[in-house]
């Protein structure tokens, strides 16, 4: 008899829908079980998810599972980076940015099933002032849509429109200066978004050529922003397409350094970290094994 893959799945167990489901359950249900020996843990603060993820790739773990949104898996993945353990997703935010970049399902039974065949492959992820990312970093208004998305006790993707319109009219754009692709630029700064994945999730596209193999960061500029550009953008970024040059600028480049006269927040997939004056972003090209599902 073979010998069994130690699998672990860390739970948030704060992420999901209302009409919760028993997910250890459906786990231990639909898991290949001649194939995983499964460990169920749950998160019971923030940073506990990163400290069971290195645990486990320390023992030898084949795949660890995020079981969450996002921000959980920000966390797994924070502690596998650069170890042969491979980070699985059971997608149970309202975002799921990565999971909907490597098409693993969405419903959770399905996602289980996934995993029971997947195949283990590598992508690059980034790094803005040290804190890593695998999706989308930025500074800028989505960082400020992020901190107050974060004190909101309603989640989801209504929740989080109704704040951009709410507050759209009030962020302003703040001066800047980049050194990008040994070209250094002075301008404004309404959003500056690094792109590893090609959507923030919910499927809004923010830099749709982006290829989280390619070892580059697809970097998008928004200089400012008025109600025409932020249509057009909006309907750039729901259609998958690049938005007109007069509404965003784009770059490809593996690091950015940026300068601001002001603090200015940011964020790493979605989570609000901070806020800096100085902002050193870079990739790490192939820093991260992934279970993708089986074509």
């Amino acid at each position: 008899m073979s010998k069994l893959s130690p699998i672990r799945f860390i739970i948030n167990p704060t992420s999901g829908p209302r009409n919760k489901v028993d997910v250890a359950a459906r786990i231990n249900l639909l898991l290949d079980q001649t194939k995983y020996k499964p460990d169920i843990v749950y998160t019971t603060h923030a940073g506990h998810a990163p400290e069971l993820a290195r645990e486990a790739a320390e023992a030898g773990y084949e795949v660890v599972v995020a079981v969450g949104g996002d921000g959980t898996m920000n966390e797994v993945a924070k502690g596998l980076l650069h170890s042969d353990t491979a980070l699985g997703i059971l997608p149970r935010g309202s975002g799921n940015g990565l999971a909907r970049h490597l098409q693993i399902p969405l419903q959770l039974d399905k996602a289980i099933l996934a995993l029971n065949n997947g195949v283990k492959s590598r992508i690059d992820s980034g790094s803005i002032n040290g804190h890593p990312f695998f999706t989308t970093a930025g500074i800028g208004f989505d960082a400020y849509i992020s901190s107050v998305f974060a004190g909101n006790k309603k989640r989801g993707l209504q929740t989080y429109v109704e704040l951009i319109l709410k507050e759209i009219r009030k962020y302003k754009h703040l001066p800047v200066t980049v050194t990008i692709n040994g070209q250094s630029i002075s301008t404004d700064c309404f959003v500056m978004a690094f792109a590893n994945a090609a959507q923030y999730g919910n499927n809004a596209y923010i830099a749709p050529l982006a290829d989280i193999r390619d070892g580059l960061l697809d970097v998008c500029l928004i200089r400012q922003l008025d109600f025409v550009k932020a249509l057009n953008l909006s309907y750039c970024m729901l259609a998958k397409q690049l938005a007109n040059a007069d509404s965003a600028e784009y770059f490809k480049t593996t690091n950015v350094e940026i300068e601001t006269e002001e603090p200015m927040m940011f964020h790493a997939d979605g989570e609000f970290i901070g806020k800096a004056k100085q902002f050193e972003v870079q990739t790490l090209p192939l820093s991260l094994h992934v279970i993708l599902p089986s074509t």
